[in-house]
């Protein structure tokens, strides 16, 4: 069994910070989206392929640099090609099953359980499905009493909505489904290739539990919340000299002597955080210098930005550049 995560996508939800860094690589509770997504495979993966895009060949050295615990090789692609485009190009060698993972995925799902509901029956595919309140920036599974799936409805009102069961981002497909791809062009693979899979057997495995689509700075934070809350933080290390409940994941060089944390924070390597300074759910990474007094709350600071002496900053992206927010 492989595994096939999609890291395409510009992050432009997260500019500034993705102007430095793909967001898959934003750190939250002490390690790379990336990382927290990987953990979701079960251990007797073979491989995982990564279909990268933009900045590919910074996850290529990250990787390289710091191996997940599978075996891992990256497959970039010259320009987007959508994640159909990207499931095509990146797919060689995939068996006759395969895990298919969005890279911004976080969630409590039991992906070695997904593969078991897939192996239990023919199909050609199983699609694990969230349940949420609102329905508008989602597609909504119409699903049959046996969780079949008989349609994908596009972004409807919830009053309109056939359920309230959507495309989690994490699936078990046949290979086949490889060659119903176009190549050589950008494909949207659940808007253009999915719908002509339903009729041959698509099912729908109802996840329990957290999930979200963490890509906007607020639904980095709420997944960061979670993975402190469920225990899946990375190093749990607290600077010397700080204080006050946290939780913190700090990287073993990060200094912050004098301040104090409020809630939820992830420190990234070289992080200097000056005396007085309070921050509060909230994520710092690499080389960030936080000023004395100043206070960081419901933000994420990217590598290399300074936060100024005593400056306020909530609700926020900082980016490296004066001024990017």
């Amino acid at each position: 069994m492989k595994a096939l995560v999609l890291i395409g996508g510009f992050g432009t939800r997260l500019r500034p910070i993705t102007y430095a860094v793909p967001k898959q690589l934003i750190p939250l509770a002490g390690k790379p989206m990336l990382y927290h997504v990987l953990d979701l495979l079960p251990r007797d993966v073979d491989e995982v392929v990564l279909a990268t895009g933009y900045k590919a060949d910074e996850v290529d050295r990250f990787v390289r640099a710091h191996p997940p615990p599978f075996p891992v090789r990256t497959v970039a692609e010259a320009e987007p090609l959508g994640t159909g485009g990207g499931m095509k190009h990146a797919g060689g060698g995939l068996g006759e099953t395969f895990y298919l993972l969005n890279s911004d995925v976080i969630a409590s799902a039991d992906l070695a359980a997904l593969g078991a509901t897939h192996r239990r029956s023919p199909r050609l595919g199983t699609m694990a499905l969230a349940e949420v309140d609102d329905t508008r920036p989602y597609g909504v599974a119409a699903l049959a009493e046996d969780d079949r799936i008989t349609a994908f409805v596009e972004k409807p009102p919830p009053e309109r909505a056939p359920s309230h069961w959507i495309n989690a981002g994490l699936a078990v497909w046949s290979r086949r489904v490889l060659d119903r791809i176009p190549g050589g062009r950008a494909v949207s693979f659940e808007q253009e290739i999915v719908p002509g899979l339903l009729a041959e057997g698509v099912y729908g495995f109802r996840l329990r539990g957290f999930w979200d689509d963490a890509g906007t700075r607020e639904r980095l934070l709420r997944s960061q919340r979670f993975l402190f809350e469920a225990g899946r933080a990375g190093d749990r290390h607290r600077p010397p000299g700080s204080s006050g409940p946290g939780p913190i994941a700090a990287a073993a060089d990060a200094t912050a002597d004098g301040a104090t944390f409020g809630g939820p924070v992830t420190l990234g390597r070289g992080v200097e955080v000056g005396s007085g300074a309070h921050l509060e759910d909230c994520v710092v990474m690499d080389g960030a210098r936080v000023g004395r007094g100043a206070r960081v709350v419901r933000s994420i600071v990217g590598p290399g930005a300074i936060v100024d002496d005593g400056r306020q900053v909530v609700d926020e992206l900082v980016g490296a550049a004066s001024g990017d927010r």
